[in-house]
């Protein structure tokens, strides 16, 4: 992977200095940092500010970003990469983000099993593409954040993970300790029970979004979002999963929430841990 110089990001943060107002107001609108210590959040901040530099947020008419927005969505972009080396370009192969007013139509294409290539319309709130940009409906942007099982960005961010082997295919490049005959093993377990679970009871609410059993490269962003907004949720539907995320991103979300749980017995999972379908 293309390495980023320490110079470059040291000449970045210097040039592009964050107000403490504005990022206590971030850390105020985004529940799901809670419980990173201060070293943590310094890190996360500081990586926000080289996203920021090194994507260009493009907006259509009808939205429009603060410096806290902005901020907001870098720092949930980041949240992922917080324990993976700095000097790795894991969000390579795009420079753009392009943010919707609302969910937008996009051309759809797919092969049957006899053959038959069917094409429509699809209505999505984000999607990312091979090489190129990612494409966010700013509402659903707004609704990330929190421990709702639901977050946008990482989801269409983990696609832009899973893509650095090429198509996305539900593979991302694994660490050295990890082994891809486990991570395919357990995925494609997981991938199967959920497909069973939608078809053998298609009136009974799945254990995580039913668009995961979509295809493995929906599972996996799917799981992504739930790994760090909903881990309790993944956990307990897909233990296995979740170990596995926990090895590739090198967090523990559970963990954390555990913690915040602990300390404070009235610290609640934010409502609203249903409804969320990101098509993308």
């Amino acid at each position: 992977m293309w390495l980023f110089s320490d110079l470059r990001r040291r000449h970045i943060l210097k040039n592009n200095p964050v107000e403490p107002q504005f990022w206590a107001e971030v850390l105020k609108r985004l529940p799901i940092l809670d419980g990173l210590d201060a070293e943590q959040l310094q890190c996360l901040r500081d990586r926000a500010v080289v996203f920021l530099d090194q994507k260009h947020l493009n907006y259509l008419p009808g939205v429009e970003l603060s410096k806290v927005d902005r901020l907001a969505l870098a720092a949930q972009a980041e949240l992922p990469l917080l324990a993976l080396s700095e000097d790795l370009n894991w969000y390579q192969g795009f420079h753009e983000i392009l943010l919707y007013p609302d969910d937008f139509l996009s051309p759809q294409r797919n092969r049957d099993a006899s053959g038959v290539v069917h094409e429509w319309q699809g209505t999505h709130s984000g999607e990312a593409w091979l090489q190129g940009p990612i494409i966010l409906s700013y509402p659903s942007v707004r609704s990330s954040g929190g421990w709702q099982a639901y977050n946008l960005i990482i989801h269409e961010l983990a696609h832009k993970l899973d893509m650095l082997n090429g198509s996305a295919n539900g593979h991302p490049p694994l660490h050295d300790n990890m082994h891809i005959e486990t991570w395919a093993e357990v995925m494609q377990t997981a991938f199967n029970h959920l497909n069973q679970l939608l078809d053998n009871h298609p009136h009974s609410p799945p254990p995580i979004d039913a668009y995961a059993a979509e295809n493995p490269a929906e599972f996996f962003a799917v799981c992504s979002e739930y790994f760090f907004s909903g881990p309790d949720l993944l956990h307990s539907a897909y233990p296995k999963v979740y170990e596995q995320f926990s090895l590739f991103y090198r967090q523990d979300p559970l963990a954390r929430l555990k913690s915040l749980h602990a300390a404070d017995p009235h610290y609640h999972t934010q409502v609203n841990r249903s409804g969320h379908t990101t098509n993308g």
